[in-house]
């Protein structure tokens, strides 16, 4: 039974999620019915990571074995084929052994946060970022971010539902660069709690905006208690940009 490896880019304003629910659209659920359609049996597909509601992928990885082994070339074009209109495209499916898990396996996950900072109304990027209308201080923003480098707990920025085992994280790398109207933060680690980037990301603006030092940043994430958050940044402006093996 072959194991295919498969890179997938997703818009993730029509789902509410990754993973599977019963009533509600989800990308996992797309994929798997695409991949029924195709072999005509109920397959799991494994992701590498549970994005949530409204966030985007451009690099989500996800594994599934299959009863019959198709041209790596015909499965990647079928599944498209029967993904359609889903906002989900399949860039690449290969053969991989079946040690291969696309979750466990992943030694680094890259994100890529996008605020627009203008006063006026989002047009083409609606849904696709974060609009904050109030002047951001990006350096300051960058500054207070290499605070949270290292292996911290991180439970200040956890979801109150994350159901890690452990508060503890290693954050490789948080920069914060502005380009014109547009601020991106980037982010990578070998895993993420539930909503950590979104929460860091919204505590991050609160220092733009002025209204926290980075010295308060620091104190948040030494107090270890989802309380002292800032704000949690809307899902729309998050991208899983690739996964690391």
């Amino acid at each position: 039974m072959p194991r295919y490896k498969l890179t997938i880019e997703y818009d993730g304003a029509p789902f509410f999620g990754w993973q599977v629910q019963e009533t509600l659209p989800s990308v996992q659920g797309a994929l798997q019915a695409a991949v029924k359609a195709m072999t005509g049996a109920d397959l799991r597909v494994h992701g590498a990571g549970r994005t949530d509601a409204g966030v985007h992928a451009r690099g989500q990885v996800a594994h599934v074995d299959v009863d019959k082994q198709f041209p790596p070339g015909r499965f990647r074009d079928g599944l498209n084929a029967h993904l359609r209109p889903h906002p989900i495209a399949v860039l690449e499916a290969e053969i991989v052994p079946d040690t291969f898990e696309a979750r466990f396996s992943a030694v680094k996950r890259h994100y890529r946060y996008r605020i627009i900072n203008t006063r006026a109304n989002l047009a083409l990027d609606v849904g696709h970022a974060w609009r904050v209308p109030r002047k951001l201080d990006a350096d300051a923003m960058h500054a207070a971010a290499q605070r949270l480098l290292g292996k911290h707990d991180f439970t200040t920025f956890r979801d109150t539902e994350c159901q890690a085992k452990s508060p503890e994280k290693t954050l490789d790398q948080l920069d914060v660069i502005r380009d014109g109207r547009e601020i991106t933060v980037i982010t990578s680690a070998r895993s993420f709690l539930h909503s950590q980037v979104r929460s860091m990301v919204g505590s991050l603006v609160w220092v733009g905006e002025g209204r926290w030092t980075a010295d308060d940043l620091s104190a948040a994430l030494a107090a270890r208690n989802r309380a002292a958050c800032g704000i949690v940044a809307p899902p729309e402006g998050l991208y899983l940009m690739k996964v690391d093996y």
